[in-house]
């Protein structure tokens, strides 16, 4: 099936996709303040975390289902199909690698989907409370 949008259409559509302070992050972030958890939005990390908990080195990730391969909801792309596999697995690999990066360092790192986020905010909460 070819797309509906032409390449300089798709290209725009794309380029407006958001990196940070996207709603499953806001989400999460007003919910563990309004739970009286203080973080950092900004830093210098590998990777650049969404969250980070700096007193207890806890590194938090909201990662989008189609942007790093959920193997829950990930959908693969029905046009430039090869293009954005490529795309895809690379941040698969460099989350991977920062993952580890982090973990080095003496950091503990969380990854949560956006979808977990949406169905159940309230657990993945917990979660990041517990491990805090």
């Amino acid at each position: 099936m070819s797309d509906v949008l032409t390449p300089k259409q798709r290209s725009k559509c794309m380029s407006r996709i958001k990196s940070r302070d996207t709603k499953p992050e806001l989400t999460l972030r007003k919910l563990l303040w309004s739970k009286g958890c203080r973080y950092r939005v900004k830093n210098n990390l590998p990777g650049k975390p969404d969250i980070i908990f700096t007193k207890s080195k806890v590194a938090v990730f909201v990662d989008g289902c189609f942007w790093h391969k959920c193997p829950k909801h990930f959908n693969q792309p029905k046009s430039n199909r090869e293009f954005w596999l490529i795309k895809i697995n690379e941040n698969v690999r460099r989350d991977q690698k920062n993952t580890t990066t982090l973990e080095k360092s003496g950091w503990q790192v969380i990854r949560v989907w956006e979808h977990e986020i949406k169905d159940e905010v309230e657990a993945v909460a917990v979660k990041i409370i517990s491990t805090l």
